[in-house]
């Protein structure tokens, strides 16, 4: 860290040059600008650096280099392992740094930073266009896609990443550089997967896919139906085509019109069938689930933007998450997964899902640091409460959960699902062998490791 005086200086020259805002202990807002999705993460930053556009992320890394301080990302989704803070780092903030601008002859789009994937969806919709985005409307764009990312849409358009078309980046030297199939390749290589280790990335181009239609079928079923509801729903899935996806969800009953009165605030096991396309024909598809007792329903064409927001998880919660990738999905897992529902806590906005993979997921490029694409089968633990007083017990559950399936995993995870649990499960969600390549484009990009409040890859 520089001497008072110099960072003094500096900290004023940011202030005066930026045209977004920057925050410093002290200063009114800082609390707030410093406050992030899960309540369970705070830590204070030197500098928050609320950035406007890609100019003032080159004049703040420019200020973090001369401070000599590491740099923390933060896009505008949840960043629930906070790495999106450091205590004593200076925080990029892309939040500002939403928009998103649609092709539609070209059919992409070019998203910001800071944009999340209920933007992209809202942008792109009106041109009957979508692409692969989280399953809630509150992911952002950018760590999303950097990660990989899964969705509601990625069993018939693959992966985020696999519709990574461009990326704009902020490398740790303050320059600004495109990397893409022919410009600065392997550093574009790396992007698929390795998240925010190599700069940052203050805008992405994203292949889009024609979408004038979208569909489901949501059932809610008691918790003791729990097992046949996830077999009926495996075996449709073993036939599904791949503009078909969905998920099995353990919860709590969320107040509406759907939710019978007697299972608001209780646990419930909800089955959901999504098609990139039409209804017709899903309801045949549903065919096994719908013949089990149930006690909602809900099925036809949706806008593809609102059911992204039926599950969005509210901030300013305690949140814990984690995964394991299944290489299959037998008799005895299912129990397994089932019974294990009983341990997520309730009421609360946490999830116990179970989801499929296949299709385009499978079948995409494989050259990709993202060695959990060819698992059928995910299943993704979110404990999400609020009282500090049970944090041992939520926690216990997720960990619970991994090990009790860790007999059909793959070994394989997706980072963006996971908190902090280590250098071994870094490795598990890049794939051994590109391990080293990813480390030789850190050593190019980011010698320094000044961006490492992420999954990170060290520069040898």
């Amino acid at each position: 860290m520089a001497p008072l005086s110099k960072a003094g200086a500096a900290l004023a020259a940011l202030r005066e040059d930026l045209a977004g805002e920057v925050y410093a202990p002290g200063d009114a807002g800082y609390d707030r600008a410093r406050t992030v999705f899960n309540a369970m993460i705070d830590r204070r930053p030197a500098v928050i650096a609320r950035c406007a556009d890609a100019t003032d992320v080159v004049r703040a890394v420019r200020f973090g280099r001369e401070l000599d301080l590491h740099i923390a990302i933060r896009g505008g989704g949840h960043g629930v392992a906070g790495t999106a803070l450091g205590d004593g780092a200076l925080v990029i903030d892309l939040r500002r740094m939403d928009r998103v601008s649609v092709d539609p002859v070209a059919e992409a789009a070019r998203v910001e930073g800071g944009a999340t994937t209920g933007r992209l969806d809202r942008a792109t919709a009106p041109h009957g266009l979508a692409t692969t985005g989280g399953r809630v409307s509150t992911t952002g764009v950018g760590g999303l896609v950097l990660g990989g990312g899964t969705g509601w849409l990625d069993r018939a358009f693959g992966l985020a990443a696999d519709n990574l078309l461009g990326v704009e980046l902020v490398t740790a030297d303050a320059e600004r550089v495109h990397a893409g199939a022919d410009e600065n390749p392997e550093l574009f290589w790396a992007l698929h997967g390795g998240g925010g280790n190599f700069g940052v990335a203050t805008a992405l181009t994203l292949r889009l896919h024609e979408l004038p239609r979208f569909s489901v079928v949501l059932l809610l079923f008691p918790p003791p139906s729990g097992p046949e509801v996830v077999r009926a729903f495996r075996e449709i899935m073993c036939t599904a085509p791949d503009e078909v996806g969905g998920a099995v969800l353990f919860g709590t009953g969320p107040p509406g019109d759907l939710t019978p009165p007697d299972l608001v605030g209780r646990l419930l096991c909800a089955a959901l069938l999504t098609r990139a396309g039409d209804g017709d024909g899903l309801r045949a598809l549903a065919g096994p689930l719908l013949a089990l007792p149930h006690e909602a329903e809900l099925a036809g064409d949706l806008p593809y933007a609102d059911v992204q927001c039926m599950f969005d998880v509210p901030p300013g919660q305690r949140n814990h998450w984690s995964a394991e990738y299944l290489n299959g999905l037998p008799d005895d897992s299912v129990d397994v997964f089932c019974a294990r529902a009983a341990g997520l806590p309730v009421p609360s906005a946490g999830q116990h899902a179970l989801f499929p993979q296949g299709g385009a997921v499978a079948a995409g490029p494989h050259e990709y640091p993202l060695p959990f694409r060819d698992a059928p089968w995910a299943v993704h633990p979110m404990a999400v409460w609020a009282d500090p007083a049970d944090d041992e017990r939520a926690i216990a559950w997720v960990r619970d959960v991994r090990a009790a399936l860790r007999p059909w995993s793959t070994g394989a995870v997706h980072l963006n699902f996971i908190g902090d649990e280590g250098p071994g499960r870094v490795r598990a969600g890049l794939g051994e062998g590109n391990l080293l390549r990813l480390e030789k484009v850190k050593r190019t990009w980011d010698p320094d490791n000044v961006f490492r409040y992420n999954h990170n890859i060290r520069p040898v």
